[in-house]
């Protein structure tokens, strides 16, 4: 495939390209691209798996704690997913729900919080989630509603959650409740609560068209105690909104991987399907249709691994996740709905390798911020810094 030479690009260092190579020959024998009959077993497995060979290891931070390295690696991350995404999004979800669920221990957790949880992450035998949406507050994260009241050595939670990934099967979820230190976004914390916490239940298992384990759950009266909060009160909005930084642009990436493989069969469609007395790959059409996707898709990686650069040098990447979130996510919807047109009727049928991706890249573009939701925080971004420049001083 022509993106191998994306490789080459000054984003990446040598133990990048190394992790590339390695890890391509392991998905490529260690995993099926199809929907499974039992999601949870199959979840649990993969993220097994992936524990065993050691992996997990890239979704976490710190080695003392069973991390890679000791920060984390975005680009590590992104090329991983964008690799699981082209074979398998079950595989991708089960490598991206460790690295989401445990991002915030690992970016704001003490030192016990971390040894007691990212060990077991990075080795596959712990199942994070990460619990923000809620049934009212999806988008708007400012307006969740369920509470943790302080009451001596704990914390008592009472509230729902919606739309979180790994409910029901996790070991233990990173969960955000309005604690009240100030309004809106700055009376926010985030805890740490295990999945046998007596008034944690599982309300609902939630089925979508790309099957992953999904739920809603409910909190009633669930005691925590104060040593599984996440950070100082008050923190947590920042604490969310750091670890989606980081995973916004692997959202970018797995669109990617999807798109990628997309491509990839529309372009052995183009140069098998005989039609006319010749290929459909002969037709202009055709080729004015797979030369605005292979350009769209380099676009993509471009943003994206911009972002992931960016964020592995220090530098704030708010924005620049949005732009590779949004631009990818897009893409690849566009990219993977011409490869459909390209199979014709084939391609709508159940079991082909585009019909699955139509079905797996639809969910991208809402999880982790919709689209909608990027082009506000890109566009505050943009107008915060402008604002802040000697232009606008000059006209204001």
């Amino acid at each position: 495939m022509h993106d191998r030479n994306a490789l080459n690009w000054p984003f990446f260092d040598d133990c990048h390209r190394q992790l590339a190579a390695e890890f391509r020959q392991w998905a490529a024998e260690n995993l099926t691209p199809k929907h499974p009959q039992d999601v949870n077993l199959e979840c649990r497995e993969l993220v097994r798996k992936l524990g065993r060979d050691g992996w997990l290891k890239h979704a976490v931070g710190g080695k003392a704690y069973g991390g890679a390295t000791d920060g984390i690696d975005t680009r590590a991350i992104c090329l991983i997913r964008e690799i699981l995404a082209w074979h398998s999004g079950l595989a991708d979800f089960a490598f991206a729900l460790q690295g989401l669920g445990s991002g915030a221990i690992t970016l704001f957790g003490n030192g016990e919080q971390k040894q007691k949880y990212l060990p077991r992450v990075a080795k596959g035998a712990a199942i994070a989630a990460f619990a923000l949406s809620e049934p009212s507050a999806g988008s708007d994260v400012a307006s969740l509603r369920c509470e943790a009241r302080a009451q001596g050595d704990n914390y008592i939670l009472n509230g729902e959650k919606t739309w979180i990934s790994n409910g029901g099967i996790a070991d233990f979820y990173v969960v955000f409740a309005r604690t009240g230190e100030a309004p809106a976004a700055r009376g926010i914390t985030a805890f740490i609560v295990d999945a046998d916490s007596s008034g944690l239940h599982i309300v609902e298992r939630l089925e979508i068209m790309a099957p992953h384990p999904l739920a809603h759950l409910r909190f009633q009266n669930c005691v925590v105690p104060v040593s599984q909060r996440l950070g100082e009160p008050g923190k947590g909005f920042h604490a969310a909104m750091s670890t989606l930084d980081i995973f916004r642009s692997s959202v970018a990436a797995a669109a990617l991987g999807f798109a990628k493989r997309a491509f990839n069969e529309a372009l052995k469609r183009a140069c098998s399907r005989e039609m006319f007395g010749q290929t459909l790959a002969d037709f202009q059409l055709s080729q004015a249709k797979l030369a605005g996707m292979a350009t769209a898709i380099d676009a993509a990686a471009l943003l994206t691994y911009r972002a992931a650069w960016m964020r592995d040098q220090g530098h704030p990447v708010t924005v620049e996740a949005a732009m590779a979130k949004m631009n990818a996510t897009e893409m690849a919807q566009a990219v993977i709905d011409a490869a459909v047109q390209m199979f014709g009727g084939q391609g709508v049928k159940k079991g082909e390798i585009v019909e699955r991706l139509y079905r797996e890249i639809r969910p991208l573009r809402i999880y982790e911020g919709a689209t909608e939701v990027q082009q506000l925080v890109i566009a505050r971004g943009i107008l915060k810094a402008f604002q802040e420049s000697e232009a606008y001083e000059r006209i204001s």
